[in-house]
């Protein structure tokens, strides 16, 4: 361990000797005199490499990127009060998400405490319910405590964020060297009645279907619920942005319960008579609005996968509850062996109805058709390639047209929180040098924080950013031609050259107006070995995947 050796050392010696004895290899930040100690501590660190970024938003979004990713706890370090509140983006993903990750925030000096200082915050009162945990570190001699606690704490069950406060005279407190282990989260295993009574309930069941969602899948898992899934003739669902669980060349795949879901797809989950929802929640936007299963008992008969048990019964009570971990629950379906045979023809007509639903785009308004964008970039990108985005109406060609190929290959937050894509790809390229990073983004969406281009250009992280350009925040005007149509207010946008912005930064920036030009424009972005965005402007009709402002407008007004 860092500094085991070294004696008496400060708190945030300390702090940092634990992210290393964690494994931490990356730590994402915006400075302040609040922390100086830690930052200082890190200088002597060459095993973890700091990342500093411009706004606290974008940092606390790599560190809950490089969370989704590893699903070891991602970090993020900020100063206090007004750093701490734009951090906290990036924590309410985290949790929302179940990505474990750890915000560490400098807080005023304990003899100033409950005065209002300035910028003195309450943590706890803050961060505690969009937080797994929320403390503050008043005493030197407990960091290696707190430290630990909070990795655990993250990792564990469903997991999240936690917040730690760091007052700053704290971090001069002189402690003593602590041996402790690194943290291995518990994974918790099915039982053998557990898996006899699912694998009764799949062959009593005539329409079953699999639902895989949720965080701390790993390589072994997933290929053991491809195998699952073959063996009993499963078709097989993602989640909301959960699509990099399983295959969609897979012959088993039915599509991903999303936004603009195939309504074939709808139709098929309507008409199961078994749901196997294996590690996710299915929330409000893979249940189509609560609108799949009845609440709080479901029609159809429910086996619920989970490693969080309080997660288990909190909407949804299951005929059959499974407390287990992704990467214990997958392996040990391999004990079950099918006793009766199920022919194919379901899950091959699951996944013909996916193929025709993504195959090829649909056609739309203007020069520049994005659907073709995404199926171009489906053939082209290598499996390997990180696929970065936020919200925004453009997301549904993602869903509906790209492909991913490899587990955890789409960094996307299921919150849908805008801001996301360009600090998620510098995380990614940060972690993943050698992989092609591809951001795409929205209008609005970008400049929520596309401030982190920036990041981008000082640490030559060449990766690719789309930027799609209606005019307006598509997905709430959307919402607001269904509810007031012809009402257009607080949606329209004026928007800046996005290829001269990148070219400003010292970046690669190029316009595409037509669709035919995309791919040698996408091509030579990436030969320019610089951080790149290429300027997408589509129809401002365009809406999402064969729907267009006027038809939404005239739906809602025909339906008064």
């Amino acid at each position: 361990m860092h500094g085991s050796n070294m004696g008496q050392r400060s708190a945030a010696q300390a702090l940092v000797d634990q992210l290393v004895l964690h494994g931490v290899e990356h730590v994402f930040c915006v400075p302040g005199e609040s922390y100086l100690p830690v930052l200082d501590a890190l200088y002597d660190t060459p095993q973890i490499q700091v990342t500093v970024c411009r706004q606290e938003g974008g940092a606390a979004m790599m560190a809950e990127a490089v969370g989704r990713a590893t699903g070891r706890p991602g970090v993020c370090f900020v100063t206090r009060g007004p750093g701490a509140t734009n951090a906290s983006a990036g924590v309410y993903i985290a949790h929302q998400d179940c990505t474990p990750m750890i915000l560490f925030a400098g807080q005023v000096d304990r003899r100033m405490r409950d005065r209002e200082a300035w910028q003195e915050m309450d943590f706890s009162a803050v961060f505690g319910s969009m937080s797994k945990w929320a403390g503050q570190i008043d005493r030197g001699e407990r960091m290696a405590e707190y430290v630990s606690r909070a990795f655990h704490t993250a990792s564990a069950g469903r997991q999240g964020p936690v917040v730690l406060a760091l007052p700053r005279d704290m971090l001069d407190d002189p402690t003593e060297p602590n041996v402790l282990q690194p943290v291995s989260p518990l994974e918790t295993a099915p039982g053998a009645d557990e898996l006899a009574q699912l694998q009764d309930l799949i062959e009593a069941a005539e329409r079953p279907l699999l639902i895989v969602g949720g965080s701390r899948w790993d390589e072994a898992s997933y290929a053991a619920i491809h195998r699952f899934a073959e063996r009993f003739e499963l078709p097989t669902l993602t989640s909301y942005r959960r699509g990099s669980l399983f295959d969609p060349d897979h012959r088993c795949y039915g599509g991903d319960l999303g936004l603009g879901a195939n309504p074939k797809l709808i139709a098929r989950v309507k008409a199961a008579d078994l749901l196997i929802l294996a590690g996710g929640r299915l929330g409000e936007v893979a249940s189509q609005g609560y609108s799949l299963l009845d609440i709080p008992a479901p029609k159809v008969k429910l086996v619920h996968i989970h490693p969080g048990a309080e997660e288990i019964g909190r909407v949804y009570q299951p005929h059959l509850a499974i407390h287990a971990s992704p990467r214990r629950f997958a392996p040990a379906l391999a004990a079950l062996t099918p006793r009766i045979a199920r022919g194919p023809a379901e899950a091959e007509a699951a996944h013909r109805d996916y193929l025709d639903w993504s195959d090829a785009a649909t056609p739309q308004p203007g020069a520049l058709n994005f659907g073709e964008v995404m199926v171009w970039l489906r053939g082209h990108l290598p499996p390997e390639t990180m696929l970065c985005n936020g919200a925004g109406a453009y997301a549904a060609w993602i869903h509906r047209f790209y492909r991913f190929r490899r587990l955890g290959t789409h960094m996307a937050p299921a919150v849908a929180s805008m801001g996301y894509g360009v600090p998620a790809a510098v995380a990614m390229k940060r972690l993943y040098p050698e992989r092609p990073v591809l951001c795409v983004a929205g209008d609005g969406d970008f400049l929520m924080n596309g401030q982190e281009f920036a990041t981008a250009v000082q640490y030559k992280l060449p990766f690719v950013t789309l930027v799609v350009d209606n005019a307006s925040y598509g997905s709430i005007r959307m919402n607001q031609e269904m509810a007031f149509p012809g009402r257009v207010s607080a949606t329209d946008l004026v928007n800046p050259d996005f290829a001269a912005y990148a070219r400003a930064f010292g970046g690669y920036g190029a316009t595409v107006e037509r669709t035919e030009d995309f791919a040698d424009a996408f091509c030579a972005a990436e030969a320019s070995g610089l951080p790149a965005i290429l300027h997408l402007k589509i129809d401002p009709e365009v809406m999402t995947p064969g729907s267009t402002l006027s038809q939404i407008r005239e739906r809602a007004l025909a339906g008064r």
